[in-house]
């Protein structure tokens, strides 16, 4: 093992599973062990009992579905209004100085600090959950675009204007190819953040969705389900990230991402 060498894809897989058999097997062992009380932390098997009982008896495969829409509906906003203003940000100076102070000044707001008034102005429907994931999202997608943009090489900018390009050619034939792989990395990450805001939204108001089902099984000491939740959402979360990775080697086969 040497600094910044490559590992094969199987190693990967390997060492990838090593650790959540490592993971289970300390959990196991404090639980099963006594070391730890199961009102506290439930052990492996309880949580799986538990988790089979919440998506064969209590409908939880709805909650899993209205968290994922959730989560898709505020970030796919989010995406389509952030990105054509990070790339205007990155290419143009102009637009970058108007709009960068706001976006730095936003982007520090904790979208959990918004939830008291998008209720007041959106009631407790699927609205305000949309409007907290866009907020947590949308300045994030905005900074970190246009920072994407404008880190270009200069001398393709230059080439460019050599060969005759026009500030539109410049822009759809420079700019955005450099930073499509870039801005689809930005996408993937910032999507994992969208999760957490998410079920910060369905822990308040919320009649149903992963975040309902955690913050009901507090009440009843349950913790088998609050873990199989979390759990659920980390394996989403994990699926839709290897997703992510592939459609963007498909998209996107000159970068490295």
């Amino acid at each position: 093992m040497r600094p910044l060498q490559p590992v094969s894809a199987s190693a990967r897989v390997i060492l990838g599973i090593a650790f959540f058999v490592l993971f289970f097997a300390v959990w196991s062992f404090f639980t099963f062990g006594g070391f730890v009380s199961r009102i506290f932390l439930a052990d492996p098997l309880t949580m799986v009992n538990d988790g089979w009982t919440l998506l064969t008896k209590h409908g939880f495969l709805h909650d899993i579905g209205m968290t994922v829409w959730r989560v898709l509906g505020g970030f796919v906003v989010a995406a389509i209004i952030a990105v054509p203003i990070g790339l205007a940000m990155g290419a143009y100076k102009p637009v970058e100085a108007f709009f960068e102070p706001f976006v730095s000044f936003a982007r520090y707001l904790p979208a959990s600090a918004f939830i008291p008034l998008l209720i007041l102005w959106a009631g407790v429907g699927e609205v305000q959950k949309l409007l907290v994931i866009f907020v947590g999202s949308v300045f994030q997608i905005i900074l970190m675009v246009a920072v994407a943009v404008g880190s270009i090489r200069r001398d393709l900018v230059e080439a460019a204007l050599t060969l005759g390009a026009k500030d539109r050619g410049i822009v759809a034939r420079v700019l955005m190819p450099f930073a499509a792989p870039q801005i689809a990395e930005i996408l993937r990450l910032v999507l994992g953040w969208a999760w957490t805001y998410v079920i910060v939204a369905e822990l308040i108001g919320s009649s149903s969705g992963i975040g309902h089902m955690i913050i009901e099984s507090q009440a009843l000491l349950a913790t088998g389900q609050m873990i199989f939740g979390i759990i659920v959402i980390g394996v989403i979360g994990l699926i839709s990230d290897y997703l992510f990775k592939a459609l963007n080697r498909k998209l996107f086969p000159w970068s490295a991402v």
